[in-house]
């Protein structure tokens, strides 16, 4: 078995986490699962290369029997049958007892998007995570005392470990990066899997970034490997899968299928799904070059397409279909401002629960409330909507594709706003928040990811703005420079001027980089 050697610094209570036992486990993973995962990611990228020469995907001919052929994903246990509000969030101490207080059915625990992989945070994530399981969670700061109140059901706990995409430098096994999530399962799942059982509770994760069934098929063997590695029954590991990339909208049924044993369900990670559309088709023609990101609504024909076809997928198997985010954050400042957003949530909350998602997702403590009462009002006292199948659904390969119908254009103030909450998140990752409020929205890489992708696709396809003026590198160098000048009093400047510099990079660069946290990372310990 391959060497596990610390590399990172010490982190208080690591000793805890990083034991020898569970650096063993670790190692089993890697040498098991790291070579494959290697091989995987080199596909995604022979499969983007026809996507570019082609202008299009479609479903998998050689596996229409997973989707004409007749199978269930494996029933649910009792503490994820009823999801009908979940909180999102990184795994720092306060918001770990934040979320499993809010009075929401499920916390998504997020090791991914959320959070920057500083090694203080991957390691104090799974301290706070051992504490919560055990019920033990507690802080003191700033004159306060927190801790889990008696009188509310806490929230299950899914945990998202990082994508297949992202190592984890800190780690080595053999003189090889770790996987990052290998780590970030294989540490939840060592430390916790037979207490929350004991608890009647389970090793739930929320599973990102995956582009193809053949990847799920990888993380269903993780899972065996580990269930079998500890003496934990076969099954007992629950997965729900976001469908948040544009080639794994194509094998939503391929992808429960390889899960079936372990699968609880699809969510619809709409931000990162936009992202990816950009992405995957950014050099492919002007028909793919979208808008404004405002501009682009859930009713747009393909992502109304999108959403259609991952609760009728869901349904038809016996599997959840969990809704998109609502990242609004109330301000008490501006009640205007608020009750102007709160409504759009309420909307937006009553279109999924009436559309046939099981739940959906919010992002602070204030729209649980909300997102209960829309999903109240259609499920009533049942756990689920599972019996509504959806068959009238029929979803071709051209309607996921259709950007027809996306209102607006590209516009000078749209371009200054993807700079503006690009440099603002940037500046927050690097700093080691990677849950960040901006403009009343709390954010995650995804948004990043939508602004520079955005810009990148505007200048390589000449596109122009609503003053007829060209997207160029010269006039986004220009109003990088002067939003650099407007945050300049309120971004420090040890974050501000990485930023800014990554930002530039990541939209300008002529070779496109595939996630902008992979060259952050490397300006992070």
């Amino acid at each position: 078995m391959s060497e596990a050697q610390v590399l990172g610094d010490p982190v208080e209570r690591g000793d805890e986490i990083l034991t020898p036992e569970a650096l063993v486990f670790l190692a089993g993973l890697h040498d098991s699962f790291a070579a494959r995962r290697d091989d995987l990611l080199l596909a995604r990228g022979k499969r983007r290369e026809e996507a570019k020469r082609t202008g299009k995907l479609d479903f998998l001919p050689e596996t229409r029997e997973v989707r004409e052929s007749a199978w269930k994903v494996a029933e649910a246990p009792p503490a994820l049958r009823d999801r009908r509000v979940e909180i999102t969030g990184p795994t720092d101490r306060k918001m770990t007892i934040n979320a499993l207080n809010s009075g929401a059915k499920v916390w998504l625990a997020d090791l991914e998007d959320a959070n920057t992989p500083h090694w203080a945070n991957v390691v104090s994530g799974q301290v706070n995570l051992h504490d919560a399981v055990r019920k033990s969670i507690t802080l003191e700061s700033g004159g306060k005392s927190y801790s889990l109140r008696d009188d509310v059901e806490h929230a299950t706990i899914v945990v998202r470990p990082r994508g297949w995409h992202l190592d984890e430098r800190n780690l080595t096994f053999g003189g090889r990066k770790g996987v990052g999530a290998l780590v970030d399962f294989g540490l939840h799942f060592f430390h916790n899997a037979k207490e929350l059982l004991a608890r009647g509770s389970g090793p739930y994760f929320y599973l990102p970034k995956m582009e193809s069934h053949l990847e799920a098929r990888l993380w269903d063997d993780v899972f065996t490997h580990a269930e079998k590695t500890l003496g934990i029954t076969h099954g007992t590991v629950r997965a729900t899968v976001l469908i948040e990339t544009i080639p794994a909208a194509f094998e939503m049924e391929e992808i429960l299928y390889e899960l079936r044993e372990h699968a609880s369900g699809l969510n619809a990670g709409r931000w990162d799904y936009l992202f990816s559309m950009i992405k995957y088709f950014r050099d492919a023609g002007e028909k793919f070059v979208l808008p404004d990101r405002n501009s682009v609504t859930m009713t747009a024909p393909f992502m109304r397409a999108y959403t259609e076809l991952l609760v009728h997928s869901c349904h038809k198997r016996g599997a959840f279909a969990i809704g998109g985010m609502a990242a609004f954050i109330p301000n008490r400042n501006d009640p205007e401002v608020t009750a102007k957003a709160l409504s759009k949530v309420r909307d937006d909350k009553s279109r999924e629960a009436g559309d046939g998602f099981d739940g959906s997702w919010v992002a602070h403590p204030g729209m649980v409330d909300i997102c209960r009462e829309e999903f109240d009002k259609v499920l009533g006292d049942k756990p689920n909507q599972l019996e509504r199948t959806r068959d009238e659904v029929h979803v071709t390969a051209e309607q996921l594709l259709d950007l027809s119908g996306t209102e607006g254009g590209a516009t000078a103030a749209g371009l200054r706003a993807a700079v503006d909450v690009g440099i603002r998140y940037i500046a927050s990752w690097l700093s080691g928040n990677g849950a960040a409020a901006i403009h009343n929205l709390m954010e995650d890489a995804a948004t990043a990811e939508i602004s520079r992708s955005q810009i990148w696709q505007w200048v390589h396809n000449s596109t122009v703005l609503d003053t007829g003026e060209k997207v160029s590198e010269p006039l986004v160098r220009k109003v990088l420079g002067e939003v650099r000048g407007e945050l300049a009093d309120v971004i420090a400047a040890e974050f501000l001027d990485p930023a800014v510099e990554l930002f530039e990079q990541v939209a300008l660069a002529e070779e496109f980089a595939d996630f902008l946290t992979l060259p952050a990372y490397d300006r992070i310990k």
